[in-house]
């Protein structure tokens, strides 16, 4: 997928399809390969759009959530959408949220998946040791339910990250920025239909968390999937298509 994607100005995307916009954010340690099934399911019948947000080359002291939300507005922006229909991953959900605080006026739903916002146990209150693969390779498995789905690919590619000082300073000051930047008391101001689709068997946003989120999102549906993780799109994607088909359907869109 990496040959798809679009470098026009200061920004790099993939945009596949026609008709609503449904932008999709990545997480912390996300790629465009987590919404691979995602883009070809949904590019049939909407205009799917994955900008890859700047999270290792923000300035250290501006990485946190509210730049990343910022860098969505300007890239909306810059691409002339009127509105969009947010589907966000982990922290891509969290981004989503903070995007929401002064834009709603340019959202038609959200959709959050394993978002972060509320409460996640992303490192287990630990910092990876450098060289320390053992612990990248366990930490990825956690993320699935399965953790057959912790490939050796995704496993080189976290721990490549890790290993690089000037991405794990950032990953860090995001990971710090989410935990302090709890959404509790603006969810119930978003009066937008909002679609939650969670692993029942997420252990970096429990359960728990999905159930506070949609007692607190006026608009809100919750939808379960059986053995799954933190990334339903990724480990569950035959079931999280027609969940969120199935929904957007429903509200129209």
């Amino acid at each position: 997928m990496e040959e798809d994607i679009i470098h026009e100005g200061e920004f790099q995307y993939l945009e596949k399809g026609e008709g609503k916009v449904l932008l999709l954010l990545h997480g912390l340690f996300g790629a465009l390969s987590n919404f691979e099934d995602v883009i070809h399911h949904f590019s049939k019948t909407h205009k799917v759009v994955v900008p890859l947000m700047p999270i290792y080359t923000l300035p250290v002291i501006n990485t946190n959530v509210k730049n990343l939300a910022k860098f969505v507005h300007e890239f909306v922006e810059f691409k002339k959408y009127d509105k969009v229909n947010l589907v966000g991953n982990s922290l891509g959900g969290h981004v989503s949220l903070v995007y929401l605080t002064k834009h709603i006026g340019r959202v038609e739903s959200v959709t959050l998946t394993g978002s972060s916002g509320l409460y996640e146990n992303a490192m287990g209150g630990s910092v990876p040791r450098k060289g320390d693969r053992t612990y990248i390779e366990n930490k990825v498995q956690e993320t699935f339910y399965n953790p057959d789905h912790a490939t050796e690919e995704l496993v080189d590619e976290c721990f490549e990250i890790v290993n690089d000082r000037t991405k794990l300073i950032r990953i860090l000051a995001l990971a710090k920025s989410a935990i302090r930047h709890n959404m509790g008391k603006e969810l119930p101001n978003f009066n937008v239909p909002a679609c939650l689709i969670w692993g029942k068997n997420d252990s970096v946003t429990p359960p728990e968390v999905a159930e506070e989120f949609h007692e607190l999102l006026p608009q809100s549906e919750l939808f379960w999937i059986d053995e799954c993780g933190h990334a339903p799109m990724m480990e569950q994607p035959e079931q999280f298509n027609t969940v969120l088909g199935n929904w957007l359907n429903k509200q129209g869109l």
